[in-house]
């Protein structure tokens, strides 16, 4: 008796942060941008939050574009955060993935601030590193996807995050097994 394999179809959610440190809660992020990864790339949200901390380091500020000054503006980190979750509940239907060009940067921060301003992180306990994906692909662990993005990665994360979305699109064209429905 064969047994029946059920597919389990979830939306990916492209995420890319900004930071000014290298480490949550010492230091904020500044900025992120999420895209569902489907074809047009159309659903995407962009925050920017205030500084949770008086420390910086100005180098890693810079690569945002913003200033001190202006960064201490931006939205509240816990509204944004309750902005993002319903914009995943309005957008997202049961489980979903957080996938990124570098998920164990991304994820920390994203993780620390749901977890930190509402309690919960709606992704769950887990991510997906789009680097490590196109390497099994390729079966090559010293390839590189970044020519599969079109869009130019400019540090604007709604930017950076469509980019590592179409990079995820070229690689279901290539034979990766995943679906976005």
């Amino acid at each position: 008796m064969a047994l029946e394999q059920k597919v389990i179809i979830m939306p990916y959610v492209m995420v890319d942060i900004e930071s000014d440190g290298p480490i949550p809660g010492d230091y904020s992020m500044i900025c992120f941008g999420a895209v569902i990864v489907e074809p047009g790339l159309e659903r995407t949200f962009y925050g920017k939050l205030k500084p949770i901390s008086d420390s910086f380091i100005p180098e890693a500020l810079a690569v945002s574009g913003f200033s001190r000054e202006q960064c201490l503006d931006f939205d509240e980190p816990k509204n944004v955060m309750e902005e993002f979750r319903a914009w995943l509940k309005a957008n997202c239907k049961g489980r979903f993935m957080f996938i990124s060009d570098n998920n164990g940067f991304d994820w920390q921060f994203i993780n620390w601030y749901f977890h930190h301003f509402i309690n919960t992180n709606p992704f769950g306990f887990s991510s997906t590193n789009l680097g490590s994906l196109y390497k099994g692909l390729k079966n090559d662990t010293f390839v590189n996807f970044k020519h599969l993005r079109k869009t130019k990665h400019t540090h604007n994360p709604v930017d950076d995050a469509r980019g590592n979305a179409e990079a995820l699109l070229q690689m279901k064209e290539m034979g990766l097994k995943i679906s976005f429905k």
